[in-house]
């Protein structure tokens, strides 16, 4: 009964990722059913806008907790969707908001169950290395996991593992995340908002707008931010040390 609720979610977990992908339900997420459909959803954004936020929310939230494949273009449609809503100012704002909130709840899911699975009595049989990446990661653990969610350097559900395996604790989880995704879920619904204009010229959005200098550059500017109580307390062990 003990192994059955610590591996329990993990397990789920894993059965839902593979259910989705055999059903092939990742394959909704995607520029072309976004614009094949395009007419029907703002159809019915506008005709029915409770019941899409609360659907887009649900997804989200299941795709992002599953680590299901292609969830970056939840957040575009998000753009898109609620561009018509809420105008072209508010509408990614309100795409971001909502989508930055659904990935959070998910990854917190995620987090969790790993964390139940992997940490704790796992980590210690490991020892070592792990041990010592333990130590280190949880010296600045929301820096670390801010630039980690910062930069697009690591696949988002990555992080949401070794956060859980890691033993980060669960507010500084949920705040690093909820502040970390904020810039990049921002770039992305921007770009759904805009994604109609590409759709009636026949061109695909550029996906890779966030290594852009003028938009990577920001963040890096922030990631840096974010590791400086380290770089601080490296200094002054330094000295100290001499």
């Amino acid at each position: 009964m003990k192994s059955l609720q610590r591996f329990g979610p993990l397990i789920l977990i894993g059965l839902g990722l593979i259910t989705a992908i055999s059903m092939g339900w990742h394959k909704y997420l995607s520029f072309d059913v976004l614009a094949q459909q395009s007419a029907y959803l703002h159809d019915l954004v506008l005709t029915r806008p409770l019941v899409v936020i609360g659907a887009y929310v649900g997804i989200y939230i299941l795709a992002t907790t599953i680590a299901l494949p292609g969830a970056i273009w939840i957040t575009i449609a998000g753009g898109f969707l609620f561009g018509p809503l809420f105008g072209p100012v508010f509408g990614p704002i309100m795409a971001t908001a909502l989508a930055s909130t659904s990935a959070t709840i998910g990854a917190t899911f995620l987090f969790m169950a790993t964390q139940s699975a992997l940490g704790g009595g796992l980590r210690a049989r490991a020892g070592g290395l792990i041990d010592r990446l333990e130590k280190g990661f949880q010296e600045n653990a929301f820096g670390y996991l801010l630039t980690l969610r910062l930069l697009p350097v690591a696949p988002f559900f990555g992080i949401n593992l070794a956060a859980g395996f890691l033993g980060v604790p669960l507010r500084t989880f949920v705040l690093a995340t909820a502040i970390g995704i904020l810039p990049g879920c921002y770039v992305y619904a921007s770009l759904g908002n805009g994604i109609e204009h590409l759709i009636s010229q026949g061109q695909t959005p550029n996906l890779k707008i966030i290594y852009n200098p003028e938009v990577l550059g920001p963040l890096v500017g922030l990631a840096l931010l974010a590791l400086l109580p380290t770089a601080w307390k490296f200094i002054q062990a330094r000295r100290k040390a001499a």
